[in-house]
C-alpha cells in the first residue's frame, strides 16, 4: 500500500548529469529520452523529476559476485534516474565503517548496506536511520531487524545449502566422506551451516573428514594450498567429495583436485560469477553443482526496495531471493559458452524477478531511458 500522495503531472524531459564518485565503474549515467512521460500515478517524491541520490557500501569486494552485485544496483538505479556512487571496502572493517561515517555527512537519501557483520554495523545504520535515510542491507547482521524501517535481505541460504547438499546425498546414495569448507562469523554462513549440521544428522552415513575456510582478499589461494595439503594426508577413498559454501572456496579446491590429478573428488559448491561457470564448463572439473542467485538481481532488487521506501510505501522487514541449482552436466551442453549474461537461456528463471518493480518504476525507466 503506498503512502504519501500521488501527483500528476506532465514532466518534459530532464537534463541530470550524474556523478559517479567512491569506486564506482566510469561512464555516464541515465539520461531521460526526449518528449514528455506522463507521471500520473508516480509517487510525489519522484514526480518532480528530482529523482534521489543513493549510496551503496560493501564490506567484502575484489570478486566477480561482488563486480556484478554493485552493477546491478546501480544499472537499476540509473535506470530509474537516481545517482549511485558505490563503494567496497575489500573486507577492511574501518574502511567499511569510515565509508558509512563519511557518507552519513554527505547528501544521500538511500543506502545499501551490504555483509555489514559486525555489532557496529547496526550501531551504523541506526545513525543512518536517525538522520532519515531509507536503508536496505543485504547478508547483514541479524539484529538489523531491530532498526525501525530497515529491510534486512538476503540470499535464500537455506536453500542455497540445501539444493547443493541434496544432490551431494543423492549422488552418493547417502554414504559419502565430506570435507567441509566454511568459515563462521558471517550470517549467511551460519544459515548454510545450520541446514549441514541437519543434513550430517539426518544422513549418518555422511562423515566429515575436515572442514576449515578463511575469509581474505586471498581466499581462493589460501584455499587452493590448504585443499593440496589435506589431500597429501588422505589418500584416493578417503575422500569422496567436498562441500564448499563459498564459490572462493569452490574455485581454489578445484584446482588443487586437478593439480594432485584426484578427480574421484566432487565438488558442490554455492554462488557463481563468470569465472566460477568458466571452471564448471572445463571438461572434468571436479566441480559439478553449485547453488546460486544471481548477484546482479540482487542489487537491482536491493534498488527497487531503496526506491519504495523512499516514494513512502510499504516494504517488508525481510527479503529472501529464490535460489537454483546449477550443473556442469547442464553447461556443456549448451552450444556455446555460458556466461553470466546468458545463463539464462541454460537455467530457467535465471536472473528474473519482478519483485518489488512497481509500475510507476517502469514509467521513470521509459523516461530515463535512451
Amino acid at each position: 500500500m503506498k503512502k504519501g500522495f500521488l501527483k500528476r503531472a506532465l514532466v518534459p524531459a530532464l537534463g541530470l548529469g550524474l556523478l559517479l564518485t567512491g569506486c564506482s565503474a566510469g561512464g555516464s549515467a541515465s539520461e531521460p529520452a526526449t518528449g514528455a512521460v506522463s507521471f500520473d500515478n508516480v509517487p510525489e517524491r519522484f514526480a518532480s523529476g528530482d529523482g534521489a541520490s543513493i549510496k551503496v557500501i560493501r564490506k567484502i569486494g575484489g570478486d566477480d559476485h561482488t563486480a556484478q552485485f554493485l552493477a546491478g544496483a546501480k544499472e537499476e538505479g540509473e535506470s530509474l534516474g537516481f545517482k549511485v556512487d558505490v563503494f567496497t571496502a575489500n573486507g577492511d572493517s574501518a574502511k567499511f565503517h569510515d565509508a558509512i561515517a563519511q557518507a552519513l555527512e554527505e547528501d544521500y537519501d538511500g543506502f545499501i548496506i551490504s555483509h555489514g557483520d559486525d555489532a557496529a554495523t547496526v550501531d551504523s545504520v541506526q545513525a543512518l536511520v536517525e538522520k532519515g535515510k531509507s536503508v536496505v542491507t543485504f547478508d547483514s547482521n541479524g539484529d538489523l531487524a531491530n532498526v525501525e524501517g530497515v529491510t534486512l535481505t538476503s540470499q535464500d541460504d537455506e536453500t542455497l545449502a540445501s539444493l547443493a547438499l541434496d544432490q551431494l546425498v543423492e549422488d552418493f546414495n547417502g554414504e559419502a566422506n565430506v570435507v567441509y569448507l566454511w568459515v563462521d562469523g558471517f550470517p549467511p554462513m551460519v544459515r548454510r551451516n545450520n541446514v549441514y549440521q541437519d543434513v550430517l544428522a539426518n544422513n549418518p552415513g555422511i562423515t566429515e573428514v575436515e572442514r576449515f575456510g578463511v575469509a581474505a582478499a586471498d581466499t581462493s589461494v589460501q584455499t587452493q594450498n590448504a585443499v593440496a595439503a589435506m589431500l597429501t594426508k588422505h589418500p584416493k577413498g578417503e575422500i569422496d567429495a567436498i562441500f564448499a559454501t563459498w564459490d572462493a572456496f569452490a574455485i581454489g579446491a578445484a584446482r588443487a583436485i586437478k593439480e594432485a590429478g584426484r578427480d574421484e573428488i566432487k565438488i558442490y559448491g554455492i554462488d557463481v560469477s563468470n569465472a566460477d561457470l568458466q571452471e564448471l564448463q572445463e571438461e572434468g572439473n571436479p566441480w559439478k553443482y553449485t547453488a546460486a542467485v544471481d548477484p546482479k538481481l540482487i542489487g537491482a532488487v536491493n534498488m527497487r526496495l531503496v526506491a519504495k521506501k523512499l516514494a513512502g510505501e510499504e516494504t517488508p522487514e525481510s527479503y529472501d531471493l529464490e535460489a537454483s541449482l546449477i550443473s556442469q552436466e547442464q553447461l556443456l551442453q549448451s552450444s556455446e559458452a555460458v556466461n553470466m549474461v546468458n545463463l539464462a537461456d541454460t537455467i530457467e528463471g535465471w536472473g528474473q524477478s519482478t519483485a518489488f518493480e512497481e509500475d510507476w518504476m517502469k514509467v521513470l525507466k521509459e523516461h530515463y531511458s535512451k
